[in-house]
């Protein structure tokens, strides 16, 4: 207690003096903290406006989905007797098609009259109407229809066997969240129009939404549950207000762990410039610790004092961090407001800026206790010697404890508060061993240094030997540098191989078009008709059902423990097939197909990954609801799917018989050439109305735009981290500049030229710059490797271009902040060093 009352005074009094040298320290903290607060701030804004907007977003405060049929009337008379309002909308899939004969895949939206529940509607123009006129209902489009049709309000369109005057565009969908649009825009229509289309066929993938409206007082929960229990579940997915959509909030969930991560790095990066900054300060204060341990002070009085003013410039930083979040949590909300489903509620979260605070409180701790445990092994005598340094050596072991348990803290924080703790996991171990490999990589580039310093030529030697002198800031600067440049080659890396799996290794046999709703009295014209298109050389057909697994061995699905990237297979619907052969390309890993004239009860070959996934195989029974109705399907065999080949692909192929009786449609897929492929369209199209066609090529260029969004993302993310790492390379050569300029004062002094003196120390950046480079990009590559090959279960492919854009500028970046910390030491006038000296 003692030594904490006299260092605070002590620290008092230096704190007098400002604390200038420590503004890398300030500076670095404040940056990653800001990145941690402002993605935590930003998810918490959005999910408040998710939560408050809730039933606008899902069209009711209780939404029940059913697919194929629509909910019995006996099911919403029910709730009509407890008070509740009831709105009902239809969705599916068509082909608009214009007057020029021009057509497009749009998501087709019947209303009645109470749609929206909650929100508005809004149109343009305003009083558009969507009701029959002159023997036609009317129509509002997305503006994408519009412009990818060339369309003017008061034409007319077709949406399968019917026409509607286009009345009005979209402005806005208040329930959107709830029914996003996924393969095309919106069409949306009243309910009444939609049997006049033909769409609506046994087996089509058409889903009701029901929307309710509960009185005042009364709990959507516990009336969902009195409402199932009345009249069953028949396949019912049911929502509520404040989780509108799933897939968003799991979509929010994801991404803000990324850029917490993403945050973690820079603060992590910036962590390394507070040992830099702490031990450079230090240095500059040697004289001073020397002179009061000369005067009796205790090494524990030392680390009080300068840990007390550590720790207090800490706080200052983290506080700019909060503020500078905050700011950046406004400027992010505007940018994406477009991307975001909800407007964000801003205001203050106090866990997610306590959180930010706290990691940065932490990570202070865990890089600036070596330093400072160093600096208070400074003996008295030091201050009789020229030069003062930190003892050489390691710290006590107290704070070598300390020092630890900060470190374990900060893990276990991380590890904590992800919402994948497995992934964090990895992160804390990727960042371990990425900080052991460049710290390794400093160690025996300044080996080899040493080992050529006999080299002849003075600029060259020179350099060289300035990588490894004593108290040469190699390792530092190689350490901040690289762990940035990792991080951008690691993200560059996965980017390059996703555009590449989706472009140069798609396979040359992928189809054209998928065609869906194909009725089984359809099926042999299809055929018949696609295979006397010109330029068409492949038609696949199969038939498909919808249905939801509802139970595993009898755990219902809810309660399944599965693993994270096979979970999606438990949500929502799923693709059910049958088939007396195996299908074309089958590859069974795992027991045996039915024989062909097999009439038992029904079996299923199911995914094997996914299979491995849920911790089934062969003879567990997945129980699945088709149309209502709960089908118990036994596992004979497992089959590796290759989805990447975007044929026909189910993760469930049953044997026939039950399923061959129930109502459904037919899938197909055609190849064409490129050329042919619009009058492929239009000629199928127009012979079955009922029928839409996807077109292949329109869907990737559609993922690969979204993979560009996501990428421009992932890289300005990326930047703060290599922005981080600039700060403490610019932090580095700071705190060694007096060394430089001493250096230069010596060298001008026995001859040396300008141009000599400039040479020698942009060889020493350019080869610090050249090594981080290339360690970064070994490291950012196996980074990638593992997550494209074990996270998103793809083939890894070596990018040499991307990498060598990482190493060249890296080498321009550590020239830059080279040459500038060399010209302002060579503006240095050498008589007035040599008469202090």
């Amino acid at each position: 207690m003692r030594d904490i009352l006299l260092g605070w005074r002590l620290a008092r009094r230096e704190l007098r003096g400002g604390l200038k040298a420590l503004r890398i320290v300030l500076a670095c903290l404040a940056l990653g903290v800001a990145a941690i607060a402002a993605v935590g701030t930003l998810r918490a804004a959005t999910e408040a406006g998710l939560r408050a907007d809730g039933a606008r977003l899902l069209g009711g405060d209780i939404e029940v989905r059913t697919s194929q049929r629509p909910m019995p009337q006996a099911a919403k008379d029910w709730a009509v007797s407890r008070g509740a309002v009831l709105s009902q909308a239809v969705e599916m899939r068509a082909m608009a098609i214009a007057p020029s004969g021009q057509r497009t895949l749009v998501e087709l939206k019947g209303v009645d009259s109470a749609y929206p529940l909650y929100g508005a509607l809004v149109l343009a123009p305003a009083e558009a109407s969507l009701a029959r006129r002159d023997g036609r209902f009317g129509v509002a489009l997305d503006s994408t229809i519009v412009e990818r049709l060339g369309l003017r309000i008061g034409e007319v369109i077709r949406l399968g066997e019917a026409s509607f005057t286009f009345v009005a565009v979209i402005v806005t969908e208040p329930d959107r969240v709830a029914s996003p649009t996924v393969l095309g825009p919106r069409a949306l229509v009243l309910e009444a129009a939609i049997p006049e289309t033909g769409l609506v066929q046994p087996g089509s993938l058409v889903a009701w939404d029901l929307r309710l409206r509960l009185p005042p007082g009364i709990e959507a929960r516990p009336f969902a549950l009195d409402w199932q229990a009345a009249h069953g579940d028949g396949g019912w997915r049911v929502r509520f207000a404040g989780e509108a959509e799933p897939g968003v909030n799991r979509f929010l969930d994801r991404a803000a762990a990324f850029l917490v991560l993403a945050g973690l790095t820079a603060l992590l990066v910036g962590g390394i410039g507070v040992a830099t900054g702490v031990r450079a300060w230090l240095e500059a204060r040697a004289r001073t610790i020397a002179t009061l341990r000369c005067l009796g002070a205790q090494a524990g009085t030392i680390l009080a004092t300068y840990l007390i003013q550590v720790m207090l410039l800490s706080l200052v930083g983290i506080a700019i961090g909060l503020v500078a979040g905050f700011g950046l949590t406004w400027l992010a909300a505007q940018a994406l407001a477009g991307a975001l489903p909800v407007p964000p509620r801003l205001g203050v979260y106090p866990r997610e800026l306590g959180l930010a605070a706290l990691y940065g409180l932490l990570t202070a701790l865990a890089f600036a206790l070596w330093p400072l445990g160093r600096a208070q092994r400074i003996p008295g005598a030091a201050l009789f010697r020229d030069s003062i340094v930190a003892t050489p050596g390691w710290p006590s072991r107290g704070i070598l404890l300390a020092n630890g348990a900060a470190v374990l803290a900060l893990a276990a924080l991380v590890i904590g508060t992800a919402e994948q703790p497995r992934f964090a996991m990895g992160f804390v171990a990727g960042a371990a061993l990425t900080l052991v490999l460049f710290r390794l990589g400093a160690g025996l580039l300044m080996r080899a240094a040493r080992a050529f310093r006999h080299v002849r030529r003075p600029a060259l030697r020179l350099g060289l030997a300035n990588l490894h002198r004593p108290g040469a800031p190699t390792p530092t600067m190689l350490v901040a540098l690289g762990i940035g440049l990792t991080t951008l080659a690691a993200i560059a890396t996965i980017e390059g191989n996703l555009r590449r799996q989706l472009a140069d290794q798609l396979p040359t046999a992928a189809p054209s078009f998928f065609f869906i709703d194909i009725q089984n009295d359809q099926a042999r014209d299809f055929d018949t008709l696609a295979r006397a298109q010109a330029g068409v050389d492949d038609v696949r057909r199969s038939p498909s059902l919808r249905a939801r697994v509802v139970a595993v061995d009898g755990t219902p699905a809810e309660r399944m423990v599965v693993a994270e990237e096979t979970r999606w297979a438990l949500r929502g619907d799923r693709g059910l097939t049958y088939a007396a052969t195996p299908p074309e390309g089958t590859r069974l890993v795992a027991g045996q197909w039915w024989p062909a004239d097999y009439d038992g009860p029904p079996l299923v070959s199911f995914d094997a990954n996914i299979a491995r996934g849920w911790g089934i195989g062969l003879g567990s029974v997945i129980t699945v609801n088709v149309l209502g109705r709960d089908i118990d399907l036994k596992i004979a065999s497992l089959r590796e799917i290759q989805w990447r080949g975007l044929g026909i692909n189910y993760v469930m192929v049953a044997s026939p018989g039950l399923l061959e009786a129930a109502p459904h449609t037919h899938i197909a897929t055609v190849r064409s050439a490129p050329a042919n492929e619009v009058a492929v369209l239009r000629a199928l199209t127009d012979a079955f109305p009922n029928v839409s066609g996807i077109r292949v090529r329109d869907a990737l260029e559609a993922v690969a735009g979204l993979l560009s969004r996501v990428g421009v993302a992932l890289q300005a993310t990326s930047s703060v981290t290599l922005l981080a790492g600039m700060l403490v390379l610019a932090g580095a050569v700071a705190a060694g500049q007096r060394a430089r300029v001493r250096d230069a004062v010596v060298l001008k002094t026995v001859g040396a030229t300008r141009a000599q003196i400039r040479s020698a120390w942009l060889v020493e950046f350019g080869i610090l710059g050249l090594v981080a480079g290339l360690l970064a990009a070994a490291a950012g590559s196996a980074a990638s490797w593992a997550v494209v090959r074990f996270v998103m279960r793809g083939e890894w492919v070596f990018l040499p271009g991307t990498l060598a854009a990482v190493v060249i500028g890296c080498v321009l970046l550590t020239l830059a902040l080279g040459y500038v910390g060399t010209a302002l030491a060579l503006r240095v006038r050498p008589a007035p060093l040599l008469r202090n000296e």
